[in-house]
Order: C-alpha cells, then sequence, then structure tokens
C-alpha cells in the first residue's frame, strides 16, 4: 500500500521533469547561397528539446570561417516562397544566438527560450554577423526548415 501511495505522488514530478525532442530533430543545416559570397560550406546539426515550458536549442555548425562572429535564430514563415528557408520569413528575436567559430570553423550555440517564442516558427537559420553583438551581415550561410508543431 505504502509503495502504490509513494508511486501515485512520485510519477507527477517525474513526468514534469521529462524532455521531449521535437518532431524531425536533430535538424540538418543545409547550405545557403550566402554561403557562397562568404566563402564557406556550411554543414551541421540543430536539435531542439522541449522540457516544461521551455525549448532547448542546440546548433553545431562546421565549414565556417574561422574566428568569425555568426549569429543564429528561428524565423517565421515568410511569402517569398513556400519554401521555408527561401521565404525571407521575420526573425524571432527571442530566440537569437550569438558565438564565434574557432579556429577550426567549428561553431556551437545553445539557448533556452519559452516554448510560446518558437511555437510558430517555420525555420532556423545562421548569418555571419557585423559585429560581437550579432548584427547579421547576409541572408543566412545555413539553414533547416523545422516543425514546431505537437510540442
Amino acid at each position: 500500500m505504502k509503495t502504490r501511495f509513494l508511486l501515485a505522488l512520485s510519477l507527477p514530478f517525474a513526468l514534469a521533469s521529462c524532455t521531449m525532442m521535437l518532431p524531425g530533430s536533430p535538424y540538418a543545416l543545409g547550405k545557403q547561397p550566402a554561403a557562397d559570397a562568404a566563402g564557406v560550406n556550411p554543414s551541421g546539426t540543430v536539435r531542439a528539446t522541449v522540457s516544461g515550458t521551455t525549448v532547448m536549442t542546440e546548433a553545431r555548425v562546421m565549414g565556417l570561417a574561422p574566428n568569425q562572429n555568426y549569429v543564429a535564430h528561428y524565423h517565421l514563415q515568410g511569402t517569398a516562397s513556400t519554401a521555408p528557408c527561401a521565404s525571407n520569413g521575420a526573425p524571432i528575436l527571442s530566440t537569437a544566438m550569438v558565438g564565434r567559430s574557432d579556429a577550426s570553423g567549428m561553431l556551437t550555440l545553445s539557448r533556452s527560450v519559452p516554448r510560446a517564442d518558437v511555437m510558430n516558427a517555420t525555420y532556423y537559420n545562421v548569418h555571419t554577423a557585423a559585429d560581437a553583438a550579432g548584427t547579421p551581415a547576409d541572408a543566412g550561410v545555413a539553414c533547416t526548415a523545422v516543425r514546431m508543431t505537437g510540442m
């Protein structure tokens, strides 16, 4: 009897601490047209996991310029195309992640944001940054469509 009571009490806490990976995650980053102008050949992954009311995003990108600032963030679907990465959608600024690639051109970014901030995102884009503050210098060198439904 005591075992059932303790199990009943501990189950909600165990479920509350679970994380859930978003459908399709990890997402594979693809090279964008701006990559050629930047002289880079990026590839990598974006992993998004839900934990309660937050989404943790971790991006690992290689093939970038060494020791260069980059900014990445989720975007809303734009109207320029039905393909998310070509749609030119508005960035979701609260999801911005700024980092600097290492000497080999590897970049690792991570950030946790409120789940509500990314609910309508359709793609994740990595831009070369003009400065350490993360001002985008191009339309994006790497991108992946994301599916945030079912969170």
